[in-house]
């Protein structure tokens, strides 16, 4: 019984021991190998490996995965007309050089975070003051961005990090110049308005000014037009006229008088004082004028 107690221990220990040397690196891992402290191999690609047992050889494992450094509030930042923004940033990073990374922050990532941070702030000061606010936000935002990334990435390869993106997720006023911005703003388009209110007032007036004018000349060749026809028209009728009194003088001026006896007498109550004498009342009288013999009879 002692005899295979003895073998089973045995076992375990062969088992312990083998466990103990060999070591499996994933996906998504770098693996650094150390000897007495000292590094003596890195492993990047995934596998089965093996190594002495502790205390000679120990293994540490560093995430091989894109990472993310999402600032958690805005740091604010001067541009180049000494106005205050908040930039709110992130970036993407990932371990390309393990060993440098761990002599640089050992195995905290929280380190190698904050250091990063770092030096995105300082690359975001160092374009941002050199820029406009219009610059920043929309004109030269992806130069911005651009310049960042391609200060960040020569920093941080000397700490074994590999930058991928750097983004500008949000640029603001602070909260002071955002009133004296909305203010400007709101100055500027009352400006505007009032610009095109009295643009189209002055439009308004040159078209009612133009349709006044249209008017009275419309109306002045309506009225000489008017005229010319009524001048026309009493023409002819005194051509008419004088061609009747050519034919017989005397029933001209017989229907004349008629024509003022109407006009005078339009009522039974109309008075008009007259010597009876005068030649308004000629043919009232008996006379038999040629050419109306039978009407001024009967007139009486």
């Amino acid at each position: 019984m002692s005899k295979l107690a003895s073998v089973f221990a045995s076992l375990v220990a062969a088992l312990i021991f083998a466990y103990s040397t060999i070591f499996v690196v994933d996906q998504k891992s770098h693996a650094i190998v150390f000897s007495f402290g000292e590094v003596k191999s890195v492993i990047s690609e995934p596998g089965l490996h093996f190594k002495l047992p502790p205390p000679f050889q120990n293994v540490l494992f560093l995430d091989k995965r894109n990472l993310t450094i999402d600032s958690a509030e805005a740091d604010r930042f001067i541009t180049a007309e000494k106005k205050n923004i908040l930039v709110d940033s992130y970036v993407k990073w990932k371990i390309t050089n393990p060993k440098l990374y761990f002599v640089s922050f050992g195995s905290d990532e929280r380190k190698a975070q904050d250091r990063l941070s770092q030096i995105v702030k300082a690359a975001l000061n160092d374009e941002i003051t050199k820029r406009s606010v219009r610059d920043v936000i929309s004109g030269e935002r992806g130069k911005v961005m651009e310049a960042i990334k391609a200060k960040v990435t020569e920093e941080a390869r000397q700490i074994g990090v590999d930058i991928i993106d750097v983004r500008l997720k949000r640029v603001d006023y602070v909260e002071q110049i955002n009133n004296s911005v909305y203010e400007r703003m709101k100055a500027e388009r009352t400006r505007v308005a009032n610009e095109l209110r009295s643009t189209g007032a002055a439009e308004s007036e040159k078209i009612r000014a133009d349709a006044d004018r249209q008017r009275v000349v419309i109306l002045a060749e309506a009225y000489r037009e008017a005229e010319q026809m009524k001048g026309a028209g009493d023409a002819e009728a005194s051509q008419i006229y004088a061609q009747a009194f050519g034919q017989n003088p005397e029933f001209y001026k017989f229907y004349k008088s008629l024509e003022a006896y109407r006009s005078t007498f339009r009522s039974k109550s109309d008075v008009i004082v007259v010597d009876p004498s005068s030649d308004f009342f000629k043919y009232f009288k008996g006379s038999n004028p040629a050419g109306a013999s039978a009407a001024p009879a009967k007139a009486k």
